[in-house]
């Protein structure tokens, strides 16, 4: 069948977006299309706005309206403590805790050598540059465990540790409301290894 063509590009587009697929894009494209004027000028507003307005922070590379982020601009955070994570939107899932209290530093992914990435395609570089401005104590790896994961925390720890700085990663393990039963080895063996005292 063939498609009207403002249809099949708006198709296109929208599959060019992660996790939608031919499928999903059609079904967004035709949802658009049935949808009120209004409504879909609001979205081209706010995603002209996402690319013209916002920007990522100078410092750490979080996403920013100012050349400096809320949170490093925020005088009441722990400055000396920075929790160092792939991107922005693990800062989003931290933040939404109300547990953190100090900095951060977007790497803007993870080692991956059979992609091309590299340290220098990420924000290691601009991290190990914040030991001379700033009073660290503190480096909290908050990085996926995954393959990838796990290879750049240790790279990174290998760098720090000489710095005379305390390297630290979040804790691992069961999550809340799991079944030990259904938990794989690894994710077990992380939560043996990283178990706290019961106060």
């Amino acid at each position: 069948m063939q498609i009207a063509e403002p249809l099949q590009i708006a198709i296109d587009e929208l599959s060019k977006l992660p996790s939608i697929g031919r499928k999903t894009a059609q079904r967004l494209a035709i949802h658009l299309l049935k949808s009120e004027i209004d409504s879909v000028e609001k979205l081209i507003t706010a995603l002209h706005n996402l690319k013209t307005k916002l920007r990522f922070c100078s410092r750490c590379f979080n996403i920013s309206v100012a050349e400096l982020c809320d949170i490093c601009q925020n005088q009441k955070r722990d400055h000396s403590t920075i929790c160092v994570v792939e991107e922005a939107s693990d800062v989003i899932a931290i933040e939404k805790t109300n547990e953190y209290q100090g900095c951060y530093h977007i790497l803007g992914g993870v080692l991956s050598p059979l992609s091309g990435i590299g340290p220098e395609t990420l924000h290691i570089r601009e991290l190990l540059k914040r030991f001379e401005s700033e009073e660290i104590k503190e480096i909290i790896l908050a990085l996926n465990p995954d393959t990838e994961g796990e290879a750049t925390s240790l790279y990174l720890a290998k760098l720090i540790k000489p710095l005379n700085v305390k390297v630290t990663r979040i804790a691992r393990g069961i999550p809340i409301g799991g079944d030990l039963e259904f938990a794989d080895e690894a994710t077990i063996g992380r939560a043996v290894i990283g178990r706290i005292n019961i106060e």
